[in-house]
């Protein structure tokens, strides 16, 4: 667990530049609350050499209003929406389809969960490879870059996966 949290803890940090945000990352602290101990949630992390590379979670949550727009909350309400959170790769380990396998067996564990109708997520753009993933496995829902929801330097994009989730090796 640790070394997950330090996953993202760096992620938040030195890669979107603003750090540990108590209302936007509670989860971070608590990731067996959060993610261990609901049957509906789930976290995945990537080992490499005995190392915790990349992460990824579920939680059965829509987007919080504030800081999203209420009719985005109200389109992905909470218990039937699986948020895909903290798909986070460490640079050095980009580009080796990491992230990929982890939102597959995400997305996987979604479609095979009952109750679950969307899979949403947002997106800071900012992050060098994020937008271009993003739209290779989704569609875009709302960009929020010109909004300023979340402030100066958060550049963030709202997706969807479609349901059912059908991943073709490949993509």
């Amino acid at each position: 667990m640790d070394d997950a949290r330090r996953v993202m803890l760096d992620t938040l940090y030195k890669e979107f530049g603003y750090g540990y945000v108590p209302q936007w990352h509670r989860d971070v602290m608590d990731l067996k609350g959060t993610y261990l101990d609901n049957h509906r949630h789930l976290l995945l992390v990537a080992v490499h050499e005995g190392e915790v590379v990349a992460t990824t979670g579920v939680r059965s949550a829509g987007p919080a209003h504030p800081p999203h727009p209420r009719w985005l909350a109200e389109h992905y309400p909470s218990g039937t929406t699986a948020q895909l959170v903290r798909v986070y790769v460490r640079p050095e380990h980009r580009r080796q389809g990491l992230a990929r396998t982890l939102v597959d067996t995400a997305c996987s564990f979604i479609a095979n969960t009952p109750g679950y109708e969307r899979i949403y997520l947002h997106t800071n753009v900012n992050v060098e490879g994020a937008e271009a993933f993003w739209r290779s496995l989704s569609k875009e829902v709302f960009d929020a870059r010109t909004t300023g929801e979340h402030g100066p330097g958060v550049a963030t994009v709202h997706f969807e996966i479609p349901m059912p989730y059908h991943f073709t090796p490949g993509d």
